[in-house]
């Protein structure tokens, strides 16, 4: 199971080049169960999420989550048929020391037509600590239960006028 906050940022933290990162593509066949294809930097996967549960407002996402290789072949045969637009974003992985754990920050930096759009992923091994976690300082106004801001709605999006 993906237990998860998102967050949108204030600003993007300092030396972002000392951090591990990756440069993907993504697109989705279905919506609802998703069916996502992805090309994270020379890997390619298919994912499949059902929703766990119904989040409320400041809840944390739950979805079960299968995720399975793919060949470079069947990715690009895969991505002509996706819906709507292909994602194309930079992720940075970004180590945070919280109440004794270490979490891991992915931070998603957009590209092409959603040039602008940045926010941060943080997953959980618990609703617990999901419900406890506080942010760095650079995290702003917390998005999960936002629908603008999953990326199959994103997919649709030709630019960032939806956040207006």
């Amino acid at each position: 199971m993906e237990i998860e906050h998102k967050y949108l940022i204030k600003e993007l933290p300092t030396d972002l080049d000392k951090y591990k990162k990756k440069e993907i593509e993504q697109g989705y066949l279905n919506r609802s169960p998703v069916l996502r294809i992805r090309k994270s930097n020379d890997k390619y996967i298919f994912t499949y999420k059902s929703k766990r549960e119904i989040s409320e407002e400041g809840a944390p996402i739950c979805n079960d989550e299968i995720e399975a290789p793919l060949t470079k072949e069947a990715y690009l045969h895969l991505k002509s048929k996706v819906d709507g637009n292909l994602i194309v974003k930079t992720r940075y992985i970004i180590p945070y020391d919280y109440d004794g754990k270490t979490y891991k920050i992915e931070l998603d930096v957009f590209h092409g037509k959603l040039e602008g759009l940045v926010f941060a992923e943080v997953e959980f091994e618990s609703v617990e600590d999901a419900n406890a976690f506080k942010g760095p300082e650079w995290f702003g106004k917390e998005v999960s239960s936002d629908r603008r801001y999953r990326n199959g709605f994103l997919t649709e999006q030709e630019n960032l006028d939806f956040l207006k």
